[in-house]
């Protein structure tokens, strides 16, 4: 009977040396993931490198947040205030008015306010944008390329593995500097505020 217990006294000894290494394994690599994400002191956000992205839908789909961290942005410096804008409108619409049966945003969160003839100011509402990318994949092909997707900060969860960067085919995502969060094309661009 003692035998046993002497058995039993080394499991636990050896279970409890175990759990310990696992402990101090685990505590070294959160260590290194905030070394990592505050490499020489400066701390770095997801981020979508719009040259890379291809609007695949899938950052409205792999995001861990509901709806996604990523949103529409509009680079308004670059805009020509279209009429048509294929942005906005399904391709090859006859009708260029509000109806939600022509309109591209399966949400409508694209708005569209007359300005004076012919032009018209498009504005995104974050809180119905699912970061699906049809609007931006519209504006590229037919316009400018103003609407552009960005990972916003003031939603994001900085995740340690971005499950959208995991996903994204075009490998679009990278870490940039939290001072400058935003990756955008164009000219204009420095005037964006989007905070």
């Amino acid at each position: 009977m003692t035998e046993g217990k002497e058995e039993n006294k080394t499991g636990r000894r050896e279970f409890l040396r175990k759990g310990v290494q696992a402990s101090i394994l685990v505590a070294l690599g959160g260590v290194t993931t905030l070394t990592a994400r505050r490499a020489g002191g400066e701390e770095y956000v997801w981020q979508l490198d719009p040259s890379k992205c291809t609007q695949c839908g899938r950052c409205a789909t792999s995001c861990v947040m509901s709806p996604s961290a990523v949103k529409c942005v509009h680079v308004y410096a670059m805009c020509g205030y279209c009429d048509l804008c294929g942005g906005y409108f399904l391709p090859e619409t006859k009708i260029l008015d509000t109806a939600a049966e022509h309109q591209l945003c399966p949400t409508k969160a694209l708005k569209r306010t007359f300005i004076e003839d012919p032009f018209f100011q498009y504005t995104i509402d974050e809180d119905l944008c699912i970061g699906c990318g049809k609007c931006v994949k519209g504006c590229g092909a037919f316009g400018n390329g103003s609407l552009q997707l960005q990972v916003r900060q003031n939603l994001c969860d900085n995740c340690n593995e971005c499950a959208i960067a995991r996903d994204c085919p075009s490998d679009a995502y990278t870490r940039v500097p939290s001072v400058k969060p935003y990756l955008l094309n164009g000219f204009g661009k420095e005037k964006l505020d989007i905070t």
